[in-house]
């Protein structure tokens, strides 16, 4: 009997491990490219093909979105502003809430027409809101991208058209989605599935089903055409306040696209946790000098952080590394070792070491000074 039941409960193991290992390779071939990646730290936790080269049509938007939050997050443009159409609306191509030049609408109304309707007339008025015209703003969305890390992207438009030059990745959209996450105020927009704009004259649809169905959602946006097949962006975030971003690029069909993205951010939520390092700097003793007007130096951290790490996985441990001394002279913030913190085995942050204090060297003055004093005592 008791045979039985170990050989019953390894073939039910078995049995779970390839269910679980034939729906990952069956993400894989219905999908082009995924990530999931965890939004403050930018910890990526799962992917497929993550770096490859893709057009992602409408998702590009996301980028130009970020560069208009930055611009409302700053002050440069509010909410509330009315802007009015140039003549560069007219003949817009695609999604549109038929502008005219000369029309005016609110910040907020144009940015719900791009998040939710996906317009490219209400995102031309912003785009030249933010940065003059078209072709500054282009440039203006791959600078952010190098500042961002992001070597795998170029942008030809703030549209998402089809370019056969312009490409992106998962990973890379995953990042401006975090960057995008960190902005509250575009919530609602992101959130909502169904509005209105121009008085209630131009109904906004949103293309992106999880703001009607998935209960976690804050954004971001789903699209597809021909040639970049079904490609979605989402972000969940749970009670306790984690954070996850799931990209799709090149799905099969809108379920696979939807099922693949809710399934990674599930996986997510269940998975992982974040933590802060929280490394007591009292446990760094001070540091030799040689040479200095100081026998010793206090040390601490460069930084503190956050990581992401499995659930399973108990206290982070940390490991110092730094010498018995330095000589003279020492400056604030001079770095002379580093801290690592593990995950298990795993590196998952790392910070330099420094000095708390600048310590001169010695110099015949000063010693010369200093026995002065010494005979006056």
């Amino acid at each position: 009997m008791h045979k039985f039941f170990m050989f019953f409960c390894l073939l039910l193991i078995s049995c779970v491990s390839f269910l679980l290992i034939g729906a990952d390779k069956a993400l894989d071939d219905e999908t082009k490219a995924y990530i999931l990646m965890e939004a403050e730290t930018k910890t990526v936790l799962e992917e497929h093909n993550s770096d490859l080269r893709l057009n992602a049509g409408y998702l590009t938007k996301l980028m130009s979105l970020l560069l208009i939050a930055e611009k409302i997050n700053n002050g440069e443009l509010l909410m509330t502003d009315m802007l009015a159409a140039s003549e560069s609306v007219k003949n817009t191509k695609g999604a549109v809430i038929w502008l005219e030049s000369g029309d005016k609408l609110s910040v907020e109304e144009l940015l719900k027409s791009v998040i939710i309707g996906n317009a490219n007339d209400a995102l031309t008025v912003l785009a030249e809101a933010a940065s003059g015209d078209i072709g500054t703003f282009v440039m203006d969305m791959n600078a952010k991208a190098f500042d961002l890390g992001l070597r795998n992207t170029f942008y030809f438009s703030p549209y998402g058209y089809f370019e056969e030059n312009e490409y992106t990745t998962a990973h890379d959209i995953a990042v401006v989605c975090s960057e995008l996450a960190k902005y509250d105020f575009l919530t609602p927009a992101f959130s909502t599935w169904r509005d209105f704009v121009k008085e209630g004259r131009v109904e906004l649809v949103s293309e992106n089903m999880l703001t009607r169905n998935y209960g976690l959602h804050i954004g971001f946006k789903a699209c597809h055409s021909d040639e970049s097949g079904y490609c979605i962006a989402e972000c969940g975030k749970n009670d306790s306040g984690n954070t996850f971003i799931a990209v799709a690029l090149g799905a099969e069909n809108e379920d696979v696209s939807y099922k693949t993205v809710k399934s990674l951010l599930k996986n997510g939520f269940r998975q992982y946790k974040v933590t802060s390092t929280m490394f007591p700097e009292e446990m760094l003793k001070p540091l030799s000098v040689i040479g200095g007007t100081e026998k010793a130096v206090e040390t601490g951290l460069a930084m503190q952080g956050k990581v992401t790490v499995s659930k399973d996985k108990r206290d982070l441990k940390t490991k110092v590394v730094y010498p018995e001394f330095i000589n003279a002279p020492v400056h604030i913030g001079q770095p002379i070792g580093c801290a690592a913190f593990y995950s298990g085995d795993t590196l998952v942050f790392e910070t330099d070491i420094i000095v708390k204090k600048d310590i001169p060297s010695l110099s015949f003055g000063y010693v010369f000074k200093s026995m002065l004093l010494k005979l006056i005592e």
